[in-house]
């Protein structure tokens, strides 16, 4: 045999073996560095693998939540910013304040109303009622009836609007614990159904008619998109009367918080007021138009009343906002007076004005709450001054805003909270700014 041949072959294995050798060393060193990477904690004491394997299932449990976190405290980069309320499955159409204001419902597109519990505003997570609507209804809008427990909804179909009150039913005496710890569910008290014919409902209101021989009882108004409005008893469903803006469509409709009054802002820069009178025995005998506020000159997108009912605040395509006393004496013909006009403090990136959606009047009648798109401005009432400014508040635009009407416990602390709803599926808490803020 050549001696060649098995010279050669020891040559080959000794070279697979080196290579083999050499493979196995760099793998085995570029498996640890992926465990150093990986598992940090191994490191530190690897006596204890226990400790360290259930703080990483923990971190792999709390990562999406952790960015979620990180997400939100990056959003969260005004200092207003108290709390946000998830859950909702779809936009937030509408929010709505209990008379207490411990209680806040929500109106979502996912078919739900959900009232929320607001113990505390700065709770890391909140208890509330889930309220489905019957299929195939969305709702729109919320307003409180008589009490935290009954809600009326205006809901839209693809036959028009309904609008139904849920009341709690209360709970039945039986010998069955089990039965005896459930909460009683609501139900719906009244309905009704093609409100507006096939029009959609705009905005949902209620105050509690304390006005002359107003009985105390809520009233209820319903805005359609199309030129009606009408008036609901919040504890019977029964109607109390409409009126018509004949101002080719409405935008919005509020009621006086003493329940006097109703406003509306519609396609023109005119702004309608209708006086609800009542008889002896509290029910609604007419509603006349009494007064009409003149003086802007494009249309008005917004407006609210101030807490004693006798002004009016109104904002325009125009670029101001008004003031408006309407504690006249309209029935001898004295028109109502603009009290105070301030141009609009927001301005687009070329400079122009731009107009307001929303406007909520805090409780005390000194701050008054203004959205575009999802920016958020707060404005000082006798100055016109901007407090302050959230300028994305939310991630798409804000749908509803609204103040408490009563500070809310918030740690050891009270605080007036804002509320704002948004088609981003959240709805925030908001402190109030201070007044000497700019």
């Amino acid at each position: 045999m050549d001696p060649v041949i098995p010279i050669a072959v020891v040559s080959i294995l000794l070279g697979a073996l080196i290579a083999l050798l050499f493979f196995k060393t760099y793998f085995i060193k570029r498996k640890s560095e992926i465990k150093s990477i990986a598992k940090p904690e191994l490191h530190s004491d690897p006596k204890k693998p226990t400790k360290p394997a259930q703080s990483i299932t923990k971190k792999s449990h709390s990562k999406p939540h952790s960015h979620a976190s990180d997400k939100d405290q990056n959003k969260r980069h005004h200092p207003l910013d108290l709390n946000t309320l998830k859950g909702h499955g779809d936009s937030v159409t509408g929010l709505c304040f209990s008379n207490d204001g411990r209680s806040l419902a929500t109106a979502c597109a996912d078919g739900v109303v959900r009232v929320f519990k607001l113990d505390d505003a700065s709770s890391k997570s909140f208890k509330f009622l889930r309220i489905n609507l019957p299929a195939g209804g969305h709702p729109v809008a919320v307003a409180f009836s008589d009490d935290a427990s009954s809600v009326v909804v205006a809901s839209e179909t693809h036959f028009g609007a309904s609008l139904y009150m849920y009341g709690e039913e209360k709970a039945k005496p039986t010998n069955e614990s089990k039965q005896q710890s459930k909460p009683p569910l609501p139900e719906i008290k009244w309905e009704h159904h093609k409100l507006h014919e096939k029009s959609a409902v705009l905005t949902l209101v209620g105050a509690a008619a304390t006005y002359g021989s107003a009985d105390g009882s809520t009233v209820i108004a319903s805005c359609s998109e199309a030129t009606d409005i009408k008036l609901w008893h919040g504890k019977t469903g029964k109607n109390l009367g409409s009126v018509d803006t004949n101002q080719l469509k409405n935008t919005m409709a509020a009621i006086s918080p003493n329940g006097r009054f109703i406003a509306a802002a519609a396609f023109t820069a005119d702004v309608k007021v209708w006086e609800i009178v009542y008889s002896k025995d509290g029910s609604v005998k007419e509603v006349p138009k009494v007064m009409q506020l003149k003086g802007h000159k494009s249309a008005v997108t917004w407006l609210c009343f101030t807490s004693n009912s006798e002004q009016i605040i109104t904002t325009s395509k125009d670029g101001s906002i008004r003031i408006w006393n309407i504690n006249v004496r309209y029935h001898l013909d004295e028109d109502p007076k603009t009290v105070k006009v301030f141009p609009i403090p927001l301005h687009d990136s070329s400079g122009a004005t731009l107009h307001y959606d929303r406007l909520s009047l805090s409780p005390d009648g000194k701050i008054l709450a203004a959205t575009h798109g999802s920016t958020l401005q707060w404005l000082c009432v006798d100055t016109g001054n901007v407090l302050d400014t959230a300028d994305k508040a939310h991630d798409g635009q804000i749908t509803w805003i609204a103040w408490s009407p009563k500070t809310i416990p918030m740690g050891t602390g009270q605080a007036l909270v804002l509320a704002t709803a948004s088609v981003d599926k959240k709805v925030k808490l908001w402190a109030a700014p201070s007044l000497h803020s700019t």
